[in-house]
């Protein structure tokens, strides 16, 4: 199950607003901390877990650390969602085919 620490990381409010800045651009810890309003520690913790999901890369610049999203992790989490779909359709239609059977 790769995609339950996606869905894990992207259920905090705060760390889906870390990842909706990032997936316009890159942005280095300092903005996304004034950005939010939070201490840059606070960004920290929050990006480590979305970096553990592989919703977000990180580089280095000097001292500077710069994160972008990244999108295998949302990846594996949409595979999932759509697999639920799926199973969705397939009820629909066995629940169709029953009714029409019964007509």
């Amino acid at each position: 199950m790769a995609y339950d620490k996606a869905l894990a990381a992207l259920a905090d409010p705060t760390r889906r607003a870390l990842y909706e800045r990032l997936r316009r651009r890159e942005h280095a810890v300092g903005e996304l901390a004034r950005a939010l309003g939070v201490t840059q520690p606070a960004v920290s913790q929050h990006l480590r877990v979305l970096r553990k999901a592989r919703l977000v890369r990180e580089r280095r610049a000097g001292t500077r650390h710069y994160f972008t999203a990244h999108h295998e992790g949302l990846a594996e989490l949409r595979r999932y969602v759509e697999s639920l779909w799926d199973d969705v359709l397939s009820a629909y239609a066995a629940s169709s085919q029953k009714q029409e059977e019964t007509r």
